[in-house]
């Protein structure tokens, strides 16, 4: 199974910027659709953003349209989501997450997780 590791989490003040890391190991990662998904205390795990094997498909949540942009380099086994004009409720626990479908991109559609990274946005 694929192992996620997750990093570039911090602390950033509204309007800043952050790049998000999912590193993976263990397996064929150029199969495997990847997703960003962000839960925040007392909520439920929601989607951010996912993308294809390929990278050739990408889809965003609402909130984040416009201001998240997901990537990948399958030569480095590694998926960012770069984060700008961060807003506080953007706060949450970060989450990566794979699976050879990923579709739709919700977190009941992906089998294998990293262990999240926080990210933090306040003055």
């Amino acid at each position: 199974q694929l192992q996620l590791v997750e990093s570039g989490g911090g602390l950033v003040q509204p309007g800043g910027s952050l790049r998000l890391s999912c590193a993976a190991s263990g397996g064929p990662f150029d199969v495997y659709a990847v997703g960003w998904f962000r839960q925040a205390p007392g909520k439920e795990r929601d989607g951010v953003s996912c993308i294809t094997s390929d990278g050739g498909l990408t889809n965003y949540g609402d909130s984040v349209k416009g201001r998240f942009t997901i990537s990948r380099d399958n030569a480095k086994n590694t998926v960012y989501l770069q984060m700008d004009n961060l807003n506080p409720d953007d706060t949450a626990v970060y989450y990566c997450a794979a699976d050879l479908l990923g579709y739709p991109c919700r977190a009941d559609a992906f089998r294998s997780w990293g262990q999240g990274t926080q990210v933090t946005v306040s003055s």
